[in-house]
């Protein structure tokens, strides 16, 4: 059971990312293929949450377009994230914040940390 875990994780490629946790503004510049073409997509929000550990970790990101909440799960280590920005620190106290998703203008605003 160990030895197939220690196998899955050397066979993934590790990326190096910035430190961000729930509560936090990032930008992902994510990889999109159409056709032939290959383009970057930042798709920027705040962390909700971070899932799992290890190879399959992945974390969900939520910004609002035009008025509706639009989430998305990215896998931390896939290929197709180009890199990762942090735009600002959350100031937050609990690791998944799924309470914003019922919070609208004003009230679902998060406290940034002073650096």
């Amino acid at each position: 059971m160990d030895l197939i875990k220690f196998v899955q994780e050397q066979a993934v490629v590790k990326n190096n990312f910035p430190v961000f946790k729930a509560g936090d503004t990032i930008s992902v510049h994510y990889k999109i293929r159409e056709g032939n073409k290959e383009r970057i997509q930042v798709y920027q929000g705040v962390v909700i949450q971070r899932n799992s550990v290890g190879t399959t970790e992945t974390f969900t990101v939520r910004k609002m377009s035009n008025g509706v909440g639009v989430e998305r799960i990215f896998p931390i280590n896939s290929p197709n994230i180009d890199k990762i920005d942090v735009n600002s620190v959350g100031k937050v106290r609990r690791s998944k914040l799924f309470y914003i998703r019922k919070l609208t203008g004003k009230a679902a605003r998060i406290k940034s940390k002073r650096v």
